[in-house]
């Protein structure tokens, strides 16, 4: 029997809360359609008011309020715009806060000058004003003025530490500037309030590979490799990083996936195509590195020095001797350059006395003898394809003298400058350029 009673009590008790829910949550949905209403009356009845005296304050002031907490920017600028050129004559009017509203819905119009001018008014009035401080640092981002920006993010940012919406622009604000290590604990914190932001996550490995941590960036960059919108640009970050590691297998990946992308723009294309051709060369693998050049011909006929780099690797494509001068290694650059030396003279007996290996060049030193005459001679060799100057000759004649050589040679795969023609002559050197060079070679096995 009291078991009984006990579940009446409880059911009855549970139907009476049940009750209480449903009055109250139908009293709220009330209250809300009420407020609602009331909305919409307090606007017709501010329109109306308006439509008689365009003026009025009070209810320029009410309607403002409605259409800006309803975040409807583009029909409260021009309210806020009238309210801020009356407020010289109507002392009621909070010039602050009509000023900042109005800059508010200016910017959320797309409106920057009128923004600017409407925050300079209130920072004029209050400097330490957190909103007006940070949408001018907001301004100035798209304006691109982004030493402005930091300041004013920094001014926002002592008034109201705690405002996570700053981190994001302030960290891009630094790392446009190229104040790489200063952006990275802002762009950390953004990341922390939005992880999935992948522009951020771009620039934080930016900023990381900027700033030496290279190992750090790659990882991020290898993460964004499948992206859309980032993709090409890590995968061409990988490749730079890849290269600077000496891991040249792993960067002819990256970029040979950059290629793969449908996003990838012509500029990020190019670049891809260049680079693959970089590695190729380091690897002396001619014939690839021409077709990426060959590409690059076709869409920018003459981007960077494509041209002389087709021209240049089309010959020694056709010329091993030629190839090994320029790209061999130290080993059998040198034993290129005593075949040389020996078959310089056809009919003459050639002993070569000494070799020694620096940085810029290789030297030579060799006896010659034939049925006339006989010589001590140094050839020295120089590598590189561009102009040979002055002060190596010079160098090279003090060199002649301390070994008291009768001759001297001086071999290159590109040319010698006016100046140092000039200072061999009626002296015992003789220039050898790359057309010489390439003619001896080719009787070289």
């Amino acid at each position: 029997m009291i078991a009984v009673l006990l579940a009446v009590v409880v059911a009855a008790f549970l139907i009476v809360i049940l009750m209480f829910i449903t009055s109250h949550s139908k009293k709220s949905t009330g209250m809300k359609r009420t407020q609602n209403k009331s909305s919409t009356v307090i606007a017709r009845e501010c329109l109306k008011k308006l439509s008689k005296d365009p003026h009025n304050v009070e209810a320029l002031t009410t309607l403002s309020e409605v259409y800006y907490t309803d975040m409807n920017y583009e029909k409260a600028y021009p309210l806020y715009e009238t309210l801020f050129n009356l407020a010289s004559v109507h002392v009621e009017i909070d010039q602050q806060v009509v000023a900042s509203r109005l800059g508010v819905c200016a910017f959320h119009a797309g409106k920057l000058d009128d923004a600017l001018n409407g925050f300079t008014g209130v920072l004029r009035i209050n400097p330490k004003d957190f909103d007006a401080n940070y949408y001018m640092g907001r301004i100035m981002y798209q304006k691109e003025g982004f030493e402005k920006a930091i300041m004013f993010f920094k001014r926002a940012l002592s008034i109201r530490p705690e405002a996570t919406e700053i981190f994001e622009q302030m960290g891009y604000s630094l790392y446009h500037c190229k104040k790489f290590r200063e952006s990275l604990p802002y762009l950390k914190k953004a990341l922390d309030e939005h992880p999935e932001n992948k522009e951020t996550l771009f620039n934080f490995a930016s900023a990381m590979d900027e700033c030496s941590m290279g190992d750090k960036a790659l990882k991020i960059f290898m993460h964004l490799r499948p992206d859309p919108k980032f993709g090409a640009q890590s995968c061409l970050a990988c490749g730079a990083l890849h290269q600077k590691m000496n891991q040249l297998d792993k960067a002819i990946e990256d970029y040979t996936i950059a290629l793969k992308l449908d996003s990838l723009s012509q500029e990020n294309r190019l670049t891809a195509c260049y680079k693959l051709s970089q590695v190729y060369l380091s690897q002396h693998n001619i014939v690839k590195a021409l077709s990426y050049l060959k590409q690059i011909q076709t869409i920018v006929p003459n981007y960077k020095d494509v041209n002389t780099l087709v021209q240049r690797y089309q010959e020694l494509n056709q010329n091993s001797n030629l190839q090994a001068y320029l790209m061999s290694g130290t080993s059998d650059f040198v034993a290129l350059c005593r075949k040389f030396v020996a078959g310089y003279y056809a009919d003459s007996f050639v002993k070569i006395e000494d070799v020694s290996v620096a940085t810029e060049s290789i030297e030579v030193l060799c006896s010659v003898e034939s049925a006339r005459w006989s010589d001590t001679e140094l050839f020295r060799f120089f590598r590189s394809s561009g102009a040979i100057g002055e002060l190596y000759i010079r160098d090279f004649h003090a060199k002649i003298k301390d070994l008291r050589c009768d001759r001297g040679f001086c071999v290159t795969a590109g040319s010698f400058t006016e100046e140092a023609r000039k200072y061999v002559e009626n002296r015992p050197i003789d220039l050898i350029e790359k057309s010489k060079l390439v003619a001896v070679l080719k009787k070289i096995s």
